[in-house]
């Protein structure tokens, strides 16, 4: 299994707004494909910034095409990002997973 992992920053006030945005996006997408094999969303707010952490898992790097396309560490953008994000992060981090529950 592979973990796919990707961050971003909104400002602490549009935290739950840009959580909502990116269930609806990012989450139905990812475990909308076939070889998803689950999603966790992290959230650190910290003052006036808000910290994302989309880590999804995957069976496979041809699972993970299917959602992000050919270049897999180039993160997946979608059409609101920029009017939440202050910085757009345009590649991702894959891991191994070595243990799991």
């Amino acid at each position: 299994m592979i973990a796919r992992i990707w961050h971003g920053i909104t400002e602490s006030k549009d935290a739950d707004e840009y959580l909502g945005y990116i269930k609806k996006t990012g989450v139905t997408d990812a475990t909308g494909t076939e070889g998803n094999r689950g999603v966790y969303v992290l959230r650190e707010i910290e003052g006036d910034k808000a910290h994302f952490i989309f880590i999804s898992f995957w069976s496979s790097t041809e699972a993970i095409g299917r959602f992000a396309g050919s270049e897999i560490e180039r993160a997946r953008c979608y059409p609101e990002d920029e009017k939440f994000l202050l910085k757009l992060e345009p590649f991702v981090e894959h891991y191994e997973v070595l243990v799991k529950p």
